[in-house]
């Protein structure tokens, strides 16, 4: 009899564990569908909403801008209401934001949705990866909030599909020939892409009112006697006694501690390791991952591929990210996140330099057209290029080069513009895509709508004289386009790129966030790092398209893999070996000197 209860305890305790990760990894999920579906819907959204491009910029920006301002305050209301509450109300606050969205009629409610979705995804990224590592056993820490990463793959991947199924409808409705048909259409899949989404925020929001809350938390504000029993959700009773012995011993040493708490935080213990998880996550976002996301099918169009065959690659980018991430949960704690770290860094590197030469190697043959672009701008400062082939033999022909200087190839044209001080970088172009819209440069679409948008554009930028300054081409640029089998080469080289972030950096980021951080500043902590993450994300963004204008994108794989050497150094000699350790085992690592035989070994 003793046996079967043993057994139904420990089934129990699976079950519980296994539910556990389902219900945070959604949140996961929730996070890669904030990401990834805008660029499903925009296309449809544009056709259909009636928004002009100021405004649609401000409704694809509203995440971030929700993102930033909710991670500010995440660390606080996840101390405040608990891990538990936070996750209750971000599912809520996700939920009520689709039918906003979807049912919107209107630039107004489409912000306001938009803003809610990225309050939820600044939320999600600070509490999930904080309840995850505060509430699951040393020992499948690691692979618990690996999942977390893999379920956000999954979102980023069940956005693009479900853009890829509707594309394939639109198309379809499209050749009916009925325009009022192929609107309606459009305003339909648009609605329905943010209505796929419903469901897992859902799960997530009801899943939260079956979790226990954060032990850890639940010893600083309810005793250690709610710690215990909320441990005893997914621990047997031998490891509860044995965590509760390190809970209430962290516990006193703080409190020993709270008559000097000012110098304190100023200690080795706290400063070590919000600086290295800083650092870390900074160096994430150099890798460049979130502009080879966003970029992905333009950098597989200059390459060489069809804007289909560009389409599929993409397809394929993030199913290795989702299919790599499975194998970096099934080894984070089997080998440890120092060595994924290092080895994904690794071939992120590696994978790097390979695409930033095959595009080097290309962009050799670059032509300057600014003088001839700039020659063709109206005296209303506007400019429309309807790029084929008879205009590039025109701008060839205006900068003193043959028609056949690119051996009959077609070419790529890109263009930074200004009006003022604000710069503006266009979308690129291939002259073989004849039915492609034209570059189209206008002041009224270009220039922030006013005062509060032009700050977020460009701090240092004066808005008043931009309004009535000439348009100044300050770099145009003709590409001659290298093969299909080049694009397919580079493409395989993202595709490694991918690969290997997925089983290092990808998971080992959001550990070195949550598992490093001692637990009196790990909320706070956890929230200032992350809002680091992302200023060095939007800076990347900001500065991608100019760059790449300006310098070619093989500078800017040459950039990326350059810091991505800086993190490897990081991973190989500052990081510590976490894997197995409970939460105040890590944090004596970081303690003085003094209290070193207490220390994690490294291996």
């Amino acid at each position: 009899m003793t046996d079967l209860r043993g057994d139904d305890a420990a089934a129990r305790l699976r079950r519980y564990n296994r539910f556990l990760l389902l219900v945070a990894g959604l949140g996961g999920l929730l996070y890669g569908v904030d990401v990834g579906i805008i660029a499903s819907a925009l296309p449809y959204l544009q056709a259909t909403s009636g928004l002009n491009g100021d405004q649609l910029s401000v409704v694809v920006a509203a995440v971030l801008l929700g993102a930033t301002i909710s991670t500010l305050f995440a660390g606080w209301l996840a101390d405040w209401m608990g891990r538990r509450w936070l996750m209750i109300v971000t599912g809520a606050i996700f939920v009520v934001s689709i039918p906003m969205i979807s049912l919107a009629h209107g630039y107004g409610p489409l912000v306001i949705g938009r803003l809610c979705q990225g309050v939820s995804a600044g939320l999600i990224g600070v509490v999930v990866p904080l309840y995850l590592a505060e509430s699951l056993p040393a020992a499948t820490r690691g692979k618990g909030t690996a999942i977390f990463q893999w379920l956000l793959t999954l979102g980023i991947v069940a956005a693009a599909l479900v853009g890829m199924y509707f594309s394939y409808r639109v198309d379809a409705v499209a050749k009916l020939g009925d325009a009022q048909r192929l609107f309606a259409f459009k305003d339909f899949a648009w609605r329905s892409i943010f209505w796929v989404s419903l469901p897992p925020g859902l799960f997530f929001f009801v899943g939260g009112f079956f979790l226990a809350e954060s032990p850890r938390w639940l010893a600083r504000r309810r005793g250690v006697e709610a710690a215990a029993a909320a441990l005893r959700r997914s621990r047997t009773e031998q490891e509860v006694r044995l965590e509760m012995d390190e809970i209430q011993a962290a516990l006193q040493a703080e409190r020993a501690q709270r008559g000097q708490a000012k110098e304190s935080l100023l200690k080795r213990k706290y400063v070590l390791p919000f600086l290295l998880a800083c650092v870390i996550l900074c160096l994430n976002q150099t890798t460049g991952i979130n502009s080879l996301i966003g970029y992905n099918t333009n950098i597989l169009l200059q390459s060489g591929l069809s804007d289909l065959q560009a389409h599929w690659g993409y397809i394929v980018f993030t199913l290795m990210n989702f299919l790599l991430t499975i194998v970096g949960v099934m080894l984070v704690d089997r080998r440890g996140r120092k060595f994924l770290l290092s080895l994904g860094t690794a071939g992120v590197v590696v994978s790097l330099v390979a695409t930033g030469v095959l595009f080097a190697r290309n962009e050799r043959g670059n032509v300057d057209v600014r003088a001839a672009v700039q020659a063709l701008v109206r005296p209303d400062q506007t400019l429309t290029l309807d790029f084929n082939r008879a205009l590039e033999a025109r701008l060839l022909a205006a900068a003193g080069r043959p028609a056949a200087a690119f051996g009959g190839r077609p070419a790529s044209l890109s263009v930074i513009y200004a009006y003022g001080d604000f710069q503006f970088a266009s979308p690129v172009v291939r002259s073989d895509q004849t039915a492609a819209k034209p570059i189209a440069i206008d002041r009224q679409d270009s220039l922030p709508a006013n005062g509060v948008v032009a700050f977020f554009t460009d701090p240092f930028a004066a808005l008043g004289p931009a309004r009535s300054a000439p348009l100044v081409i300050r770099h145009a640029t003709l590409t001659p386009l290298p093969s299909t089998e080049n694009g397919w080469v580079t493409a395989v080289t993202l595709f490694f790129f991918m690969g290997f972030y997925a089983i290092g950096p990808g998971i080992v980021v959001w550990l070195a966030l949550s598992e490093l951080m001692p637990t009196r500043i790990r909320s706070t902590g956890m929230s200032i790092a992350l809002l680091l993450n992302e200023a060095v994300s939007t800076l990347i963004a900001a500065i991608f398209l100019p760059t790449v204008g300006h310098y070619g994108y093989a500078s800017m794989f040459f950039a990326f893999a350059a810091f991505t050497v800086l993190y490897f150094l990081v991973a190989l000699l500052l990081l510590p070996e976490t894997k197995g350790r409970t939460l105040e085992e890590i944090e004596r690592f970081f303690a003085p000197p003094d209290r070193a035989a207490d220390a994690i070994p490294q291996p």
